[in-house]
């Protein structure tokens, strides 16, 4: 194993870290990252093929931590502590309720991603796992966060607060979330869209989102996992060794990201990001183009 490789995994890594939970598309940047740094796994094709697209989704684990790690108090449900003066305000028996009534709202919202995920797996992946869609759709999604953000410059934020988000509002962002089955959509950005468009502040939308990725991503995770062993190709210690280093980078990475885009959405929109997706899509397009 050539310490090459090790570094082209770090950059999977960071660009992992980066790009999970700024709303321009983690997987659309790795499929873009994939066509310019190709990183060899042994010398069978098959089985280096069958690694990377499990590699791509697994590595995630590793900036979910991160979200968790940053937010353990509020995402914790169990109280175990005897000193009542401590306990958060809604606490019955040994059971945080907020804690608790938000996982119910984030396992609504999972559903529909879920379902469709699940389905149309294989499908999607043969179909739409390519830069020409990711490029498609980053420049389209860019041109709607635009639209959106300019249109809310005349519309009252309805949702100020993670409680005041209702089961009916979790589902709609849940259906939105199935908008990002397709590479180059972002998770994040297809949730902090659909959560804007029903009248959530641009904080609480960015923080749902978060925390919507915890199941999503490991049951993709864990999906992705099955498949590659169901293939029977094999699994070596290098490809252990590059899980590891890419879920590590992405870990360290990501308590980075989270921290500096809950502080930004404090004082500026979404537009940046907007302008930035519609920018690298016209790029690829080009770059792909001229070959």
């Amino acid at each position: 194993m050539e310490i090459i490789e090790i570094l082209k995994v770090i950059i999977f890594g960071i660009v992992e870290g980066v790009t999970e939970w700024l709303p321009i598309s983690s997987t659309g940047h790795l499929i873009l990252l994939d066509e310019f740094v190709r990183l060899k796994v042994g010398d069978n094709f098959l089985q280096a093929e069958k690694f990377k697209e499990m590699f791509d989704v697994v590595i995630q684990l590793g900036a979910i931590m991160a979200v968790l790690m940053l937010n353990w108090q509020k995402l914790w449900p169990f109280f175990f502590s005897k000193n009542t003066d401590e306990k958060p305000q809604k606490v019955k028996g040994m059971i945080k309720e907020d804690s608790l009534e938000l996982w119910k709202k984030v396992l609504v919202a999972s559903l529909p991603a879920a379902i469709i995920g699940l389905l149309l797996d294989d499908w999607l992946d043969l179909h739409f796992y390519n830069t020409i869609t990711v490029s498609i759709t980053l420049i389209v999604y860019g041109i709607f966060f635009i639209m959106i953000e300019n249109r809310n410059k005349t519309q009252k934020e309805r949702v100020r607060g993670l409680s005041q988000i209702t089961y009916q509002d979790a589902l709609y962002i849940g259906m939105f979330q199935m908008l990002a089955l397709i590479p180059g959509t972002s998770r994040s950005g297809a949730t902090i869209l659909g959560a804007l468009l029903i009248g959530l502040s641009r904080g609480v939308a960015a923080e749902f989102s978060f925390y919507l990725a915890i199941p999503v991503m490991f049951g993709a995770s864990l999906l992705k996992i099955v498949k590659f062993f169901q293939e029977g190709v094999g699994f070596t210690g290098e490809m252990g060794i590059f899980l590891g280093a890419g879920m590590i980078t992405a870990f360290i990475v990501s308590v980075f990201a989270v921290k500096f885009l809950l502080n930004y959405v404090k004082k500026r929109d979404f537009k940046i990001f907007g302008w930035y997706r519609i920018f690298l899509g016209i790029l690829v397009l080009i770059i792909k183009g001229s070959r």
